[in-house]
């Protein structure tokens, strides 16, 4: 990512699946966390918008919904999942990891939410394409976009990111924000990657679907069970849940 976009963003993974988000004229690395012009087939709205910062004040100011349970003893364990634009990989992170929490009766010693290094999709549930998938497998996303801000430092455990640009913007993020917040030492260390947690597959990152087609929904369906279920495992018997 070190020149301007001038056509589809690919980030390589092993899968060679198409990467999402076309951003004519943009550099992700230099600019993280923009309000982003789109082409209008990837947008809710079909309207493009206009390149724009976002204040960090404005992000800052918006309170997380992860602070209003955190009063009770023991203090839940919390996770946060993060991709590009929070429609695709990272709800269905959030749901898959939501769905095996259930199953195992962890649900009140767990906070898990999703989010995204840009707000271009922000107030929009997740793609159709990938709650449809997610449902045949029993899995239910109801998950709506929202940018990651800088509570979330302070806020969640763990912060994994489906691919290593993402990693990369989130902790661009971290340090841009922090002579200003109140971080805990060691917050840029919590960012993960999704991957390293697989063990049946040797993927090293969670491909974007968007142009993939139905098969490439599938795969990051695979690949999120795999490493959801190897993170719950390492929690669990860290008893980080307790």
């Amino acid at each position: 990512m070190k020149s301007l976009c001038t056509a589809t963003i690919l980030i390589p993974n092993t899968s060679k699946l198409p990467i999402c988000h076309y951003f004519p004229n943009l550099s992700l690395k230099s600019s993280p966390l923009l309000r982003y012009s789109a082409d209008p087939s990837h947008t809710h709205t079909g309207k493009s918008r206009i390149p724009e910062r976002i204040k960090a004040s404005s992000m800052a100011a918006t309170p997380s919904t992860a602070s209003s349970d955190r009063s009770q003893t023991p203090k839940p364990f919390s996770v946060l999942f993060v991709c590009l634009g929070n429609i695709c990989r990272s709800p269905a992170a959030e749901g898959v990891f939501r769905h095996l929490v259930k199953q195992k009766n962890l649900d009140s010693i767990f906070y898990i939410d999703s989010a995204g290094t840009i707000n271009y999709h922000e107030g929009n549930p997740a793609d159709s394409r990938m709650r449809a998938a997610s449902k045949r497998r029993g899995i239910e996303i109801t998950s709506i976009s929202r940018p990651i801000r800088p509570s979330d430092f302070r806020e969640f455990d763990l912060i994994i990111a489906m691919d290593r640009q993402n990693r990369e913007d989130i902790l661009e993020a971290f340090e841009r924000w922090r002579h200003r917040e109140a971080f805990p030492v060691d917050a840029d260390k919590k960012v993960e990657l999704m991957c390293s947690y697989c063990k049946r597959h040797d993927e090293t990152e969670v491909p974007d679907p968007y142009y993939g087609g139905q098969q490439g929904f599938e795969k990051v369906l695979d690949l999120l069970e795999d490493a959801c279920e190897s993170l719950l495992d390492k929690i669990v018997a860290k008893g980080r849940q307790v």
